[in-house]
């Protein structure tokens, strides 16, 4: 650890950039201009002066040897050269060729970049007063774009300690000029009229402050205006603003100019003569055929056969003939053709010659069968298992674009008994489903609604599938018929509405499961009821509104709420298979709501957080929700230092474990389903080295019962409630390969809501190894795949 922190190493009059501050007024955007330090100093990990990469390179550069990659490069390039000169085979040539380019790649990496210790590492930062007077620059240009026109930027560095240096840059930002006038030159009285008809949407305002990346969107904005309204040709080039600072003192005119283009004098709008639509581009085995031509809704359609039904294709094409060129509607056509996952690309480009205008539509087929397995492990409680999937998916199934997709997936995985205390169990669980998605509502829309409809990429599935679960307590099948439609507003906002999904559920309990069940029932709780055999019908609306969420190295934001009605039919009509099967009928209201965000702080470290919360309300007879929609809080994505699905119910505790050495104080083999949870989360990620990063998290949740028990402690009050929150923190690491994030995290509790009052702050109390007490706590580890939120 010294050696990743110490000076000792630097030569000379060499010094280390220790730190970079910058000194300047409210107002001035210090973030932004952070990011334009020319030099980085190293790394560290959270608020400790420790640069793990630093140390990290060092480790690998003195194991380094140049002159040992450039000698195996030699050999390797001799020896593939050889095997090349020595065969015939274009085939194996080409093959040879290919490995030879990658090997040469991977060595050059090496020798440009080092070895993988120095790869991942980074070496140290040493001060040079030349990087210095170039952030000084790029301070001040930044600051100009910004309206401070007379800004003035100073920097000095300080030797705090021994060769650690500090650099302070003092930023002078002078008077901001704003814009005091905005007028127009166009001579095109069609633009200038459709500029002044939009004027409301400019970026540019009177009052506003300088800012050229505002200019250059504003550029933007009026480029794909002119665009969607027949300017196929029109360049940004003939956009020009001019300003005028002399007029009055710190204010600005500013001149919006649209030029004529010089040749042919004026701004030409572009309408399509017509539309070609070729589906079958590519299509194997069709060569030589002949193509024939047919006219559906104005589009001619190029076809070797009638694969695919025209209708559906034109309710994604969303140019017309005798229409004005639009370019956000050709790119929504070459998005909403994608998305029917029946072409392997689209592409759609415009003909100019013989004084017409011709939009080509030009798309590939995907094959139409596909097979895929897949084979891993599962982490759903804790304790990994092995499963093995496979998708089998047809495509046009009945030449509407339909997908039939079938799947299987069968896995085990080591689950906590409810029955046994301590032990693990081999939990087995299967399932099969069958579906049939169309690319539209099937509901009785006239012609001109489904093609309006198109554009929010409509889609209906019909489900059904059969699932078996078999643990030591309970043996569990479902069988379900479901139908969903599926439509999007824009890219980031998609609802689902099921208006019939249908169930049919039947358990088996083993004799010490239910003598446990009755056990609960006698101190009213009467979770007995959700597991006779049942039906459930629900009615399910969603929404989920998706910014960014999942990509790296971005702000962002998910949101997603469900609203569920069960049983509602039954209310007007009740099946009699229902009472001639001894079915047990549920009746019930269901919401949930979920808000996750992540924000990005700098390039390499970010802060998120989530809250989720949900409730359910039974009126049905048996006064319960059925099993599977209980809410449930721990685990691996919910508060981390209770083991899944373990937090709760409210302040009740659990009974006391009988071997408390090996196990904790509590007894937590038994689920506590609740009927609202409330829970949330914060976290700080931070990378440390090449792929790995940490983060630290405080989780913070509970369940509570509003019918199914006559307990206190279980039952939601609001005088109590947030006194009964479990709350946890902890550490993680994150593995980030890219393509899978594998993620470690230890949960310590911190508040334990079943302890008894006065007893219930635990954070110094915890332990990593047995044997565990009364006050000492063990710690949960948890092991996921992806982000916890």
């Amino acid at each position: 650890m010294s050696g990743c922190i110490s000076t000792k190493y630097l030569k000379g009059d060499e010094k280390l950039l220790y730190r970079q501050t910058i000194e300047a007024s409210e107002g001035v955007p210090k973030e932004e201009l952070k990011t334009l330090f020319v030099q980085k100093k190293n790394s560290q990990l959270g608020p400790l002066p420790i640069n793990l990469s630093v140390g990290l390179y060092r480790y690998g550069k003195r194991r380094f040897n140049k002159d040992k990659f450039v000698a195996k490069k030699t050999r390797r390039e001799k020896k593939f050269n050889a095997k090349i000169e020595a065969t015939e085979n274009q085939k194996r040539i080409a093959n040879l060729q290919y490995r030879k380019q990658n090997a040469i790649d991977a060595l050059n990496k090496k020798i440009d970049n080092g070895n993988m210790p120095m790869q991942w590492g980074e070496p140290l930062t040493l001060f040079d007063s030349t990087s210095m007077q170039l952030t000084q620059t790029k301070m001040e240009s930044f600051l100009f774009n910004r309206g401070y026109f007379h800004a003035k930027v100073g920097a000095t560095a300080k030797e705090v300690e021994k060769k650690k240096i500090t650099v302070t840059y003092t930023i002078l930002p002078g008077v901001l000029f704003t814009y005091d006038t905005i007028f127009h030159n166009i001579p095109d009285e069609k633009i200038y009229n459709l500029i002044a008809k939009n004027h409301l949407l400019s970026l540019i305002k009177i009052g506003d402050a300088y800012n050229q990346d505002k200019l250059g969107k504003e550029r933007d904005r009026i480029d794909l205006l002119l665009k969607d309204n027949g300017y196929y040709d029109f360049s940004k080039q003939f956009i020009d603003f001019s300003l005028d600072t002399n007029a009055v003192k710190n204010k600005i005119k500013l001149r919006l100019e649209i030029l004529n283009p010089a040749k042919r004098g004026y701004h030409k709008q572009f309408k399509i003569d017509s539309i070609i639509f070729t589906p079958d581009v590519s299509a194997a085995g069709k060569e030589n055929l002949k193509r024939n031509s047919s006219e559906y809704h104005n589009i001619t359609f190029d076809t070797y056969d009638d694969t695919y039904s025209k209708k559906i294709l034109a309710q994604r094409v969303f140019i017309s003939k005798d229409s004005l060129y639009n370019r956000t509607q050709t790119f929504n056509t070459q998005r909403q053709l994608a998305n029917l996952d029946n072409f392997k690309f689209v592409n759609l480009n415009y003909d100019t010659s013989g004084g017409r205008f011709v939009a080509n539509l030009f798309t590939s087929p995907q094959d139409r069968y596909a097979w895929g397995n897949e084979a891993g492990m599962t982490v759903s409680q804790g304790f990994p298992g092995p499963y093995f999937s496979s998708n089998f998916k047809k495509r046009n199934l009945f030449g509407g674009m339909e997908i039939l997709e079938i799947n299987g997936r069968f896995g085990f995985e080591g689950v906590a008994a409810v029955t046994s205390v301590g032990g693990f169990y081999k939990s087995t669980e299967a399932n099969l489903n069958a579906s049939v998605t169309f690319p539209q509502f099937l509901l009785p829309f006239q012609r001109a609604a489904s093609f309006r409809y198109a554009r929010n990429n409509p889609r209906t599935k019909i489900l059904g599938g059969y699932t078996y679960t078999d643990r030591p307590e309970y043996q569990r099948s479902i069988a379900t018929v479901s139908a969903t439609y599926t439509w999007d507003l824009n890219r980031k906002l998609q609802f689902s509405f099921s208006p019939a999904t249908l169930n049919i559920i039947n358990s088996t309990k083993s004799h010490a499961f239910d003598s446990l069940l009755l056990l609960y029932h006698s101190q009213g709780n009467n979770l007995i009821n959700a597991f006779n055999p049942s039906y459930v019908s629900s009615m399910i609306f969603s929404m989920t509104w998706n910014n960014n969420y999942g990509q790296a190295q971005k702000n962002s934001t998910f949101i997603r709420t469900t609203f569920e009605s069960g049983g509602t039919m039954l209310n007007l009509y009740s099946p009699k298979f229902i009472t001639n099967e001894g079915l047990e009928p549920y009746q019930y209201l269901r919401f949930s709501f979920d808000l996750r965000k992540s924000i990005m702080v700098t390039k390499t470290s970010s802060f998120a957080y989530r809250f989720n919360t949900g409730v359910g309300y039974a009126y049905s007879s048996n006064k319960v929700l059925p099993y599977e929609k209980n809410f449930f809080a721990g685990g691996s994505n919910s508060v981390r230092a209770w083991r899944p699905r373990r937090l709760g119910i409210g302040s009740d505790p659990p009974p006391v474990s009988n071997n408390i050495a090996k196990s904790g104080y509590f007894n937590y083999s038994f689920e506590k389903p609740g009927q609202l949870l409330i829970e949330a989360s914060v976290e700080w990620r931070q990378k440390i080295i090449g792929f790995l990063n940490y983060a630290l998290f405080i989780d913070a949740g509970n369940v509570w019962a509003l019918q199914t028990s006559s307990n206190p402690n279980q039952t939601f009050e609001f005088n109590r409630f947030y006194k009964e929150f479990g709350i946890g923190t902890g550490f993680g690491l994150r593995f980030d390969f890219s393509f899978l994030i594998l993620r470690f995290d230890v949960g310590i509790k911190a508040w334990d809501p079943a302890r008894p009052v006065g007893s219930r702050f635990l954070l110094w109390d915890a332990r990593f190894v047995k044997p565990y007490s009364i006050n000492r706590e063990p710690v949960i580890y948890n092991i996921g795949i992806g982000y916890p939120f």
